[in-house]
């Protein structure tokens, strides 16, 4: 009987001159298979048949797979996983809270540590917390953060609001990091937030709620950072909340792109995340969608009027009960006071900025309509 070695790169990159010469060579995130661990392997067996598995075949130096692999073949796409029961559908909500022409990318592409901890203000954190309240109250999710401290920071602020939630990195200690994802499986935590890990090769299945608070260039980063949501369940709809504009970058994790061994400009340009269609991110709930009409399918609010934006069929629109037109307005009034809080009224240029400003100062509505008539907000 032929037997089958199973095995981390790391150990059998050490133990590779040892190993008998095998049939087939399965190699797993193969993503990754350019790395010079993944190589050792592969170019030690050049007789073996290799496949190569991976959700995402992109690097982010767009360089192509020609070296390991003679062929692609492509699965299903995420939307046939959705409609056949393999995926969960997902509603993907771009409360964005960062200013990200302060992001810089270093050689790797990637965004510098440095460069998000300016773009990353300290509000973020409670705002992600009232933002999950709204959105996905209940739900067990994890929160992808930049580096130790975000985590930690986010943590506690989920924590001081009365939900259960633990930081984990690669500095936790193993036996702590073990511990914290079993009470996570049994739903004695509600929120994991964490720094490099929770990417690959951990199965979550109750993850319901997926939080960024990292900016990400990587395609294959952002798409593991979503997906982790998507495992399926009887009637169940993830969540994404995006507070760092990823969806910006790539689209939306659903998306059908074009992947290919190849690594020409091209499919750099198209593994990056450039779309067709636009994506809009309402400005009233923060869903984010493709537009097919003039009315936002979650809230009902109407959307602004891009002409960039191609209409491709008229959308029929269901009516929306009350009660999500109820949360949709709590969404838009809580979201407003959040971002007016440390704002004087000479900062507030709109209506919905000085409702909201009445509302958490106790203000009468008198005082909203003198302050709109002297901006010039009302003309009558």
């Amino acid at each position: 009987m032929k037997l089958a070695t199973v095995g981390m790169v790391q150990t059998l990159t050490r133990r590779v001159d040892k190993l008998p010469m095998p049939d087939v060579l399965f190699v797993d995130e193969a993503h990754h298979a350019l790395a010079n661990s993944y190589r050792r392997i592969i170019d030690n067996f050049p007789n073996a048949i290799k496949l190569l598995f991976t959700a995402t075949p992109y690097r982010m130096s767009g360089q192509g797979f020609e070296e390991v692999a003679d062929d692609l073949i492509v699965g299903k796409s995420v939307n046939w996983l959705i409609d056949h029961g393999n995926l969960a559908p997902v509603d993907y909500y771009a409360p964005k809270q960062i200013d990200s022409r302060l992001l810089k990318t270093k050689r790797t592409g990637e965004f510098t540590e440095s460069s998000i901890a300016k773009a990353v203000k300290p509000k973020i954190y409670g705002n992600a917390v009232k933002n999950y309240q709204l959105l996905a109250k209940g739900m067990q999710a994890i929160a992808y953060t930049y580096n130790v401290s975000s985590a930690e920071k986010l943590a506690e602020a989920f924590n001081n609001a009365g939900i259960t939630a633990k930081a984990v990195s690669g500095k936790t200690p193993r036996k702590e990091r073990d511990d914290i994802i079993e009470k996570y499986r049994d739903g004695k935590i509600q929120i994991v937030t964490n720094a490099e890990l929770f990417t690959e090769g951990l199965d979550l299945p109750n993850v319901d709620c997926v939080i960024m608070l990292r900016p990400t260039q990587s395609l294959s980063l952002f798409l593991q950072f979503g997906m982790r949501a998507m495992n399926p369940r009887k009637g169940k709809t993830a969540i994404i909340i995006d507070h760092v504009g990823n969806v910006e970058r790539f689209g939306l994790p659903t998306d059908d792109r074009m992947w290919t061994l190849n690594g020409s400009e091209k499919s750099k340009r198209q593994q990056k995340g450039e779309v067709i269609k636009s994506v809009t991110v309402c400005s009233q709930c923060f869903a984010t969608f493709y537009r097919k009409g003039n009315i936002c399918p979650f809230c009902g609010a109407e959307l602004v009027t891009d002409k960039k934006i191609e209409v491709v069929e008229n959308a029929k629109l269901e009516k929306i009960s009350s009660k999500r037109k109820e949360l949709a307005q709590k969404i838009i009034d809580d979201h407003a006071v959040m971002n007016i809080s440390d704002k004087t009224p000479g900062e507030l240029t709109t209506m919905t900025e000085l409702r909201a400003y009445a509302k958490l100062h106790g203000y009468k509505k008198g005082w909203i309509y003198y302050q709109a008539k002297n901006k010039g907000l009302i003309r009558h």
